[in-house]
């Protein structure tokens, strides 16, 4: 019996052991321990508070009731608290309440599918987000390298000072590009005859067909077909512009300026206007109309060369006609092994459905409504109405059937087709084209296979009046982004311009020249398509508020998107600003374009004023620098730079405002930037002969202090002398700036004559300029210290230069004669006493303007006079 009890002990005992926690204490205490402990903790239960605790109380109520708690209630609350149903079980369900068990079903499976729809959104943020961090660091980043000069895939990275924001003060004195590649270089001086050709044609005042000419560019600059993809984007452009391919020559006799068409800024009006307009829808099918124009025309091309690269399979014979090389192509594509593909129907032995497709989506629609009347009675026979649909179709100006015709044919591709598996797929795709049908499906099997197909099938599909129209269609292929059509980033056989594509179809000319600019293969195209958009009217530039230092694209929710085209220009041009400052300006003058749009386009205008202020300061200086600005001929006579030349490009009035706007800001910046030749002659071109004089005087007295002239110094000198003489010879900018320059010129002349070992020469120079009074006359040479102060700025500044020099003429003359002629002659002691005069004159000329000098100067001159007295 104990060993009984015992075992069960131990058993009662592991019955707890899971749940053991050893990190509490073990009780260690007797059964009067226990009680004694018990007591004790229930003497301090309320029901046993002393007097000082119940005093207590009414001071508590008061303060809970403070803060709006009814003690009382509560404690009345938790009295009558019923605890003894707390931990009961729950009423299970009966097994015969099936209706309770399909409802709890039921919300249990509402409850997951939100549960997985919340997960679901959760991961898709977490993603977009960091997909969204990651394009904002790389624009960052190209941000960062663009403002350096650089490129962010090239080797040369490290450039000079980083710029600053493009709308605040420019620090221009940076480099502005790396080292090109003879590749880049080539495709670049391609484009540049375009844009040259663009402009040319602006100051003439006519008409250029720059989509085009950018097509031939591009077949130039990349003939094999792995990057034809951008130059089928410019032709999507072409045909959504329907610019001309080439326009007769001014010479030819019908060539009349009324006569011909009008190109530049055709759609600006409607384009930049009220989205919601007649006119804008309009636009919108006629971009749809374009783009799948452009997209027949490509399949037209593809299906020619298939049938040409298997002439065997085709079976064309002589018949050229289009409806035969469709033939030809379907044998090739469907017809494998004496038998054609399943689900390709066969109409009196012709797989005329697929045939019929084909010829529509190479555009060739009235051939296909030949090709169906052709065969009208065995259509017929499967199909009653379809001709008749058909022809009305084809016959519409807007590809669009009445709303009669629509809801038949609704009906019949409800009834037969819409779930059925053998239905032709060509057939399917005719029924929806022409009715429009399910246009939120938007894909047909075996018909919408490729990228062009699928986007030729929606651009079919699009109807201006219903379901968004182009607009819509926009908003479901930005859904699907770039990684749809161009693939992941960095991943090799991508091909690149595939999206900005899919963009110009839809209309979103904004994002597609983004699309190409973020990669830094196609940044050239880019540029010259914003450009080509630009010169269309189909570009929408941003407000200055609104442009981003980070991207030229600017997305508000408020408003369309916009492009800033002076950014895009700029970040290009700048890559050749130093070597071919002139094709730097051809683009500038592109910026212009956009100044039609009201105050926008004003800062448009001033933006192109701005670059071209860079690109002068930029340039480098010589010939071809004065050919950009303009420059002076020996005669005196003023000739105009290539900036003036196209000065109305630029939004230039007059001379006046050429002046003011240009040459006198560049001139500013280059000053600024330490380029005081170059600042120099902006401000002589500009006319502002006071300003030249100053900035001539500022500037000699800054290089007449250095220790030696380094070739910058001797420019200014030669500029200085240069100007001098022409001012002097027209009486112009007399006064006190330009007497400080002759004076500053002397001084220089009397350094190199004392370097060049000719202290008389030195000397006579600085008697010369009266700086400094050597007749020992005291109360002149007072006069003139006190007049000192009224001086020159640049002569004030420079009083150490040329008081040491003068007293080393002195000594130098003093050396020179003692060494040269006996003690006792008459004309040596003559000309020391002289010496000794000057010495004198200089010393007391010195003492009076002693602390306007250090103190090693004036113990130098001091020196040197101990030395002539003796």
């Amino acid at each position: 019996m104990a060993s009984e009890l015992s075992a069960l002990l131990t058993a009662s005992k592991n019955l707890t052991s899971h749940v053991s926690r050893p990190e509490l204490p073990a009780v260690h205490l007797s059964l009067d321990q226990v009680e004694a402990q018990s007591r004790r903790l229930v003497s301090r239960q309320p029901g046993n508070t002393t007097d000082t605790d119940r005093a207590l109380v009414p001071q508590l109520n008061y303060l809970l009731a403070q803060a709006h708690v009814d003690a009382s209630a509560l404690t009345s609350s938790i009295a009558h608290l019923n605890t003894s149903t707390t931990f009961s079980p729950l009423q299970p369900l009966q097994d015969t309440d099936v209706a309770g068990y399909l409802r709890h079903a039921h919300e249990q499976n509402l409850i997951s599918t939100i549960e997985e729809g919340r997960k679901e959104t959760q991961e898709a943020f977490y993603r977009t987000l960091e997909e969204r961090s990651r394009r904002d660091w790389e624009a960052k980043k190209k941000r960062v390298f663009d403002e350096l000069g650089g490129r962010v895939g090239g080797d040369n990275r490290a450039m000079a000072e980083l710029k600053k924001s493009f709308h605040g003060k420019s620090s221009m004195s940076s480099s502005v590009a790396p080292s090109l590649t003879l590749q880049m270089q080539s495709k670049m001086m391609t484009y540049d005859r375009v844009i040259t050709e663009l402009n040319a044609a602006r100051l003439r005042g006519t008409s250029y067909p720059i989509v085009h000419a950018l097509i031939r560019a591009s077949l130039d600059v990349a003939p094999d077909p792995s990057s034809l993809q951008i130059t089928q984007n410019f032709h999507v452009l072409s045909k959504i512009t329907a610019e001309p391919p080439a326009l007769p020559p001014i010479e030819h006799a019908s060539a009349h300026i009324l006569n011909a068409p009008l190109l530049e800024r055709k759609h600006a009006r409607v384009y930049l206007g009220d989205p919601e307009t007649r006119e804008a829808a309009a636009l919108r099918r006629q971009i749809a109309n374009g783009a799948r124009e452009a997209l027949e025309e490509q399949y037209w091309d593809v299906l020619e060369r298939t049938v040409q690269a298997r002439p065997n399979e085709a079976q064309l014979g002589g018949d050229p006609s289009v409806s035969n090389k469709v033939r030809a192509f379907l044998f090739v594509r469907y017809y494998k092994n004496g038998e054609w593909e399943e689900r390709i129907e066969l109409v009196a032995g012709q797989p005329l459905w697929a045939r019929l497709f084909f010829l529509v989506r190479t555009g060739h629609y009235h051939e296909a409504l030949d090709e169906a009347l052709q065969f009208q009675q065995a259509i017929e026979h499967r199909e009653a109405s379809f001709i008749n649909h058909f022809q009305t179709w084809v016959e519409s100006p807007e590809r669009r059937l009445p709303k009669p015709n629509r809801d038949h044919l609704q009906a019949v591709y409800n009834a037969h087709m819409l779930h059925s598996s053998t239905t032709d797929p060509f057939k399917l795709a005719l029924y929806k084209l022409m009715g429009k049908l399910e246009p939120s499906r938007r894909s047909v099997p075996q018909v919408t296979a490729t990228t062009e197909d699928w986007l030729w099938f929606q651009l079919a599909m699009v109807d201006e009046d219903e379901d968004g129209g182009l607009r819509g269609l926009a908003e479901v292929l930005l859904g699907y982004g770039e990684r749809q059509f161009d693939g992941p980033p960095n991943q090799s056989g991508s091909r690149r311009g595939v999206w900005a594509g899919v963009l110009l179809m839809c209309g979103q000319f904004e994002r597609a020249v983004a699309a190409l600019w973020e990669h830094q293969e196609t940044e050239i195209e880019a540029v010259h398509l914003a450009i080509a958009l630009a010169y269309h009217g189909l570009l929408r530039v941003p407000s200055r508020a609104e442009t981003s230092d980070m991207t030229p694209l600017s997305l508000s929710p408020a408003s369309p998107p916009a492009l800033s085209l002076s950014t895009l220009v700029w970040r290009y041009a700048r890559q050749f600003v130093k070597m071919d400052a002139k094709e730097a300006l051809q683009y500038v003058y592109c910026v212009g374009l956009a100044s039609d749009q009201g105050s926008v386009g004003q800062e448009q205008v001033e933006n192109a004023w701005e670059l071209v202020r860079r690109i002068i300061v930029l340039g480098n200086s010589g010939p071809g620098w004065e050919e950009l600005v303009g420059g002076f001929r020996p005669d005196g006579t003023r000739y105009s730079g290539v900036i003036e030349q196209g000065s109305s490009l630029l939004g230039l009035r007059d001379m006046k405002e050429f002046n003011e706007k240009i040459l006198v800001k560049a001139a500013r910046h280059a000053e600024e930037n330490d380029r005081i030749p170059e600042a120099i002659r902006l401000y002589n071109l500009a006319g502002e002969y006071g300003t030249v004089i100053a900035c001539l005087a500022q500037a000699l007295g800054n290089t007449l202090a250095l220790p030696s002239a380094d070739e910058k110094a001797r420019a200014i000198e030669r500029t200085a002398a240069e100007i001098l003489r022409n001012y002097e010879r027209t009486n112009r900018a007399v006064g006190k700036d330009r007497d400080a320059v002759i004076r500053l010129l002397r001084v220089r002349e009397a350094v190199d004559a004392k370097q060049a070992g000719r202290p008389e020469l030195a000397l006579d120079i600085m008697e010369s300029t009266e700086l400094i009074p050597l007749d020992g006359d005291v109360a002149k040479i007072t006069r003139r210290a006190e007049e000192f102060k009224d001086l020159h700025e640049a002569l004030q500044r420079n009083l150490q230069t040329y008081l040491p020099l003068t007293m080393d003429a002195l000594a130098g003359v003093h050396q020179k004669t003692k060494s040269s002629l006996a003690p006792g002659d008459a004309t040596r002691q003559m000309t020391l006493a002289a010496l000794r005069k000057k010495s004198r004159s200089v010393m007391v000329f010195a003492g009076i303007l002693k602390y306007r000098m250090s103190p090693d100067v004036y113990s130098y001159l001091a020196r040197l006079d101990v030395e002539i007295a003796l």
